[in-house]
């Protein structure tokens, strides 16, 4: 299983940004799905979970309402859109699924820098 992700960069206070991820040996569809980050200083915190279907999702409150999660199962990927960013949302952004064979197994990708500064 490998999961990668891209999309991340430099933008501006109040820009927006577009997170892919994107997984081979694993059907992203048929696992619930998280994006997490981590700020520096900080611990590693959820942004934001899917379930198995893209109604069942909950978003940290820090985001609610700026970040949207969203799944192509023909692309076998996920994503990320961010608007409205702020200073606080700086962190290295993963991608995370839990695959169940006999027993739930966390994968995650390498991770992709999100900086937003003036």
């Amino acid at each position: 299983v490998q999961l990668v992700e891209s999309g991340g960069g430099l933008v501006q206070p109040g820009g927006s940004l577009r997170l892919s991820c994107t997984a081979s040996g694993v059907s992203l569809s048929r696992y619930p799905a998280n994006w997490y980050r981590r700020a520096p200083g900080k611990e590693r915190e959820v942004v934001v979970h899917m379930g198995y279907t893209e109604d069942s999702t909950t978003y940290a409150d820090s985001v609610k309402g700026r970040f949207t999660i969203s799944r192509d199962n023909a692309k076998n990927a996920m994503y990320l859109q961010m608007n409205s960013l702020k200073s606080e949302d700086t962190a290295v952004y993963f991608c995370n699924v839990n695959v169940f064979t006999d027993k739930w197994v966390p994968y995650w990708g390498q991770g992709t820098q999100v900086t937003v500064s003036s």
